[in-house]
Order: structure tokens, then C-alpha cells, then sequence
């Protein structure tokens, strides 16, 4: 018999809602969620095991994603869920993950919309068969019409238009705003946002490959070969970020390297100066709600939202805060 939505009470009790919305974590004991490699049962939630399926657009071994999964983990560790992970960077690939995750009749699925029309069938069958399905990270225009319940991420336009004001606020004249992913929906509102919101000058795009970071490194650095006037080079992701620094020593440029997203190493870039800021969207907390929400509503009807996504972000990290941010990245979380 599929695991289906409870009408019973929860027994860590409703005050997890408020906590889900602000990242402090409950448990039957009060205390911070058991981390996925812990052996005890000690915080646990006491409500009937569920299977909730993860699946994004984004192998495993991609900084960023490593954190979206930890967050999930320690949400499941908490919640009493058998969490099952899967990602694949093409679009039909993972519209298939999710088509076999409905048919081993999972109780939940939380899913990344990097490219909607190409997961929409998936996503209908999964609603279809009564799966409630959420949607984080990416989709953020589409994840309603979908009909999925709920999306945690950040307005990526929104994001970029903050990105653009920044660069303005900097003194920028240049910027060159690197995609690594052409066709990522997010990607590309991200840049069109900095279009947006930079003011103070003109804005270039550059298409890359983010699976050969060392092409990367060479198209970046030849176009900063090519155009001098580049003072500015935004980057969409934090491994982008980290190359185009290395591309901005190769030709000799003095352009700010800036992106969005962090990893621990793009945290110590910021300390030691070599990347100015970044917008953080806070993946932990993307993959946190995401289960979260879920076993919510599987155990109390709850959703999260009133039907508006719920914004992770935009936070900027530069070197008034980074001292904070550097403590959690040592310990995995940001």
C-alpha cells in the first residue's frame, strides 16, 4: 500500500513548520538534526517511515550539489525518511529517474526543473498517480502551471537584477556573464536579471562548457585576451568562478571576478580576495526544505508557501560577512 498523507498529529509537533522556514531544525529532543553517518536513532522523528526520491539536474562530486544533498540527508536522518538520490545533467535522463521513482511508488519526490518542458510529462504522471511532488533550485516561472506544491530556490531574475545594481554600486563598465549550462532556464534569467539591473554599463554573455573546466579556462582567458575593457566577469556558479580566476591571472587582466553561489574553496577565495562577492542561494537549505516540506505534508496536510515560492535567497557574501560564512563552510553546511 503507497504511504499516503496523515491527518494525525506529528509527534515533534507543528512548531517544525516555523522551524523548516527558519533553518533551525526541531527534533523529538529539541536538538539539531542527526547528522546521516550517526549511528543513533537519537532525534528521530516518530512518525511512520516514508520514501522520499531526490532527483536533480546535477551529478554527484559538483560542490554545489553536495550541499543541496546534505541538507536532504539531514532532513530525512530527521524525519525518518529513506532517502533516495538521483541526478542526471539531461533532461530526458532525469524526466526517467522520475518515471521510476513513480513506478517504485514512492511517497514523495522532490525534483529540479532546470529544463521544464522536459520534465512536465514526468511531473504530470507523478501528480497523476498522487505523488506530491515539490520542486526546488530551478523552475522557479514554471514549477505552478506544473502543478507541483511547492518550490524552494530564489527568483533568479530577481537574483540577477541585485547582481546588476552591485556591479553598478562597483563601478563596473564591462561585465562578461559566463553560462555554463546553455539552455538552463535558471542560468539565463540569472544573466538577463544582470542586464536588468546593470545600469552603469554593457553587459556580455559567454557560453561554456562546465563539464571541461579546462576549456573553460582557455575561453575565458582568450577573451579576456581579446577585450581589455572587461572590468568585470560575473560568474553562475562557484567552479566557474574559481576558473576565471585562474583565466583572469593566465591574461593578465585586472577585471573583479564575481558569481554567484559559493563552495568552501570559493569562501576562501573571497577571504584571500581573489573573488570580490557572491550571491548565495543557500543549497543546504534548498535541499533541507525541500524533504522537509514533504514529510509536512505527508504527516500534517502542511504546505509551505501559501502557493508562493519560498525564497532562499539572494544573500550577498563579500568581506563583511565572510568570517561567519567561512565557519559553516569548514563544517560542510554552506
Amino acid at each position: 500500500m503507497r504511504f499516503r498523507q496523515r491527518r494525525g498529529p506529528i509527534a515533534v509537533g507543528a512548531v517544525c513548520a516555523v522551524a523548516a522556514l527558519t533553518v533551525a531544525a526541531c527534533s523529538s529532543t529539541g536538538g539539531a538534526p542527526r547528522s546521516s553517518d550517526e549511528g543513533s536513532n537519537a532525534g528521530v522523528a516518530d512518525t511512520p517511515a516514508a520514501t522520499i526520491a531526490m532527483i536533480t539536474h546535477e551529478v554527484p562530486g559538483d560542490t554545489f550539489w553536495d550541499l543541496v544533498r546534505k541538507g536532504a540527508e539531514a532532513a530525512a536522518a530527521k524525519d525518518n525518511i529513506e532517502l533516495r538520490y538521483s541526478a542526471d545533467p539531461e533532461a530526458p535522463n532525469q524526466a526517467n529517474l522520475v518515471q521510476s521513482a513513480i513506478d517504485s511508488k514512492v511517497d514523495g519526490i522532490a525534483v529540479t526543473l532546470a529544463k521544464p518542458d522536459a520534465m512536465a510529462p514526468a511531473v504530470e504522471t507523478a501528480t497523476a498517480a498522487g505523488i506530491p511532488v515539490v520542486a526546488f533550485n530551478s523552475g522557479y516561472d514554471s514549477w505552478k502551471n506544473m502543478g507541483v506544491q511547492q518550490y524552494f530556490g530564489q527568483d533568479e531574475t530577481i537574483a540577477g537584477q541585485a547582481a546588476g545594481a552591485r556591479l553598478t554600486a562597483d563601478g563596473a563598465r564591462k561585465t562578461l556573464c559566463i553560462i555554463q549550462e546553455q539552455g538552463a532556464v535558471s542560468l539565463e534569467a540569472r544573466c538577463a536579471g544582470v542586464e536588468q539591473g546593470f545600469t552603469g554599463g554593457t553587459t556580455e554573455i559567454l557560453n561554456v562548457n562546465s563539464k571541461d573546466l579546462p576549456s573553460v579556462e582557455a575561453t575565458i582567458t582568450a577573451k579576456l585576451q581579446q577585450d581589455p575593457t572587461i572590468d568585470h566577469i560575473m560568474a553562475l556558479a562557484a567552479p566557474i568562478a574559481l576558473t576565471a580566476v585562474q583565466s583572469k591571472s593566465n591574461s593578465g587582466s585586472d577585471a573583479t571576478v564575481v558569481t554567484f553561489d559559493t563552495n568552501a574553496a570559493l569562501v576562501d577565495a573571497i577571504e584571500a580576495g581573489d573573488v570580490a562577492w557572491a550571491i548565495d542561494q543557500q543549497p543546504y537549505l534548498q535541499g533541507y526544505l525541500a524533504i522537509d516540506s514533504l514529510w509536512l505534508y505527508l504527516n500534517n496536510g502542511n504546505t509551505i508557501g501559501g502557493g508562493t515560492p519560498v525564497l532562499t535567497g539572494p544573500a550577498f557574501i563579500d568581506s563583511t560577512n565572510i568570517d561567519t560564512v567561512a565557519e559553516y563552510a569548514r563544517n560542510g553546511t554552506r
